[in-house]
């Protein structure tokens, strides 16, 4: 059985391997095995290769955030899963052919959803709708500015602000991504750089609320995002996109009464119960069935192609998520 395993730290594409690995076998009785038939590719993924995100300490190691698939057999005490049914994994090695699992960390997803966009599922969609939800009483009308909005969390931000009558301002640093990111409903689209605060406000006026920033970068460009809030606002990091630390300054937490904080999916999801995570995922997945999220999808590979698909992953410029197939193209 094919599996991809980080080998050491360096260059996302010179850091992976596909070797040969023994089958997962049967089930134990309360575990499942999973056909894993697609799995995206993330900055967290990236990141970690290059050892700037927890990941795992000895190397080899199996890794993967993300895995989508059917369920092959289940053990003899599982009652809620059966083979064919569409799961995602909550474990962080799915880049394999098989994987077998506690039942307890795979969620059953409607059967009607692509596989593709359940291979999308588990990380940014209910990364955007916590930060969106759990920090700021949001009002129809009010405005949030986020970093990074081309990629997967950012548009699943600007989604379901749009969604939730919230109104979403995006900085971004292609002048190409302007238009592309209005046509999925962006309100206002401003290149990254200095004056950031002011073109904000001559393009949404003074009096506009800006209560929530969502900073996936880091250093310059959180201070950025942190000038163009309203008096009282939370600043949300989730990302390491730069590599540097959280630039604010006194001036915002002490006279403008800012608050800085931190989101990771990990820990919320590690102080959830069951029920919670179930429902979760299960708003999430509608969200993809109704058409309210979408991510694009610019390439598949095979898990012998992974240091092509990693590099291709590693680029700045694209269109759409990368994805790993591990059986094969998908129909």
């Amino acid at each position: 059985m094919r599996a991809i395993q980080l080998q050491r730290h360096a260059r996302p594409d010179e850091a992976c391997a596909c070797v040969e690995v023994e089958e997962v076998g049967e089930p134990d009785p309360d575990e499942v095995v999973v056909e894993v038939q697609a799995s995206a590719i993330n900055p967290a993924d990236l990141l970690m290769f290059e050892g700037r995100y927890p990941g795992p300490v000895e190397l080899p190691a199996a890794v993967g955030i993300e895995g989508a698939g059917r369920v092959l057999s289940v053990g003899s005490d599982v009652a809620d899963l059966a083979p064919g049914d569409l799961v995602l994994s909550l474990e962080r090695a799915n880049w394999a052919e098989r994987i077998r699992v506690k039942a307890g960390r795979v969620i059953k997803l409607p059967g009607e959803l692509d596989v593709r966009q359940a291979a999308m599922l588990k990380a940014n969609p209910p990364s955007a709708h916590l930060m969106l939800k759990s920090y700021v009483d949001l009002q129809p009308g009010d405005w949030v500015i986020q970093n990074a909005a081309n990629s997967a969390v950012g548009r699943h931000v600007i989604r379901l602000a749009r969604a939730r009558g919230l109104r979403s301002a995006n900085v971004v640093r292609r002048e190409a991504l302007v238009d592309e990111l209005k046509a999925i409903g962006a309100d206002c689209v401003l290149l990254e750089g200095p004056n950031l605060a002011a073109r904000l406000r001559a393009a949404i006026g003074d009096e506009a609320a800006v209560r929530l920033g969502i900073d996936a970068v880091g250093g310059d460009a959180c201070l950025h995002l942190a000038d163009c809030l309203s008096k009282g606002a939370t600043l949300v990091n989730y990302g390491f996109l730069s590599g540097e630390p959280c630039k604010v300054t006194p001036h915002h937490l002490i006279v403008e009464g800012l608050t800085l904080t931190g989101f990771w999916l990990m820990a919320v999801m590690g102080r959830s119960t069951r029920a919670e995570v179930e429902a979760l995922y299960g708003e999430m997945a509608q969200l993809f069935i109704d058409g309210t999220l979408e991510v694009p999808v610019e390439a598949s590979y095979g898990l012998e192609d992974i240091a092509q698909a990693l590099a291709h992953a590693h680029r700045e410029s694209r269109e759409g998520k990368i994805l790993l197939t591990p059986g094969g193209p998908l129909a």
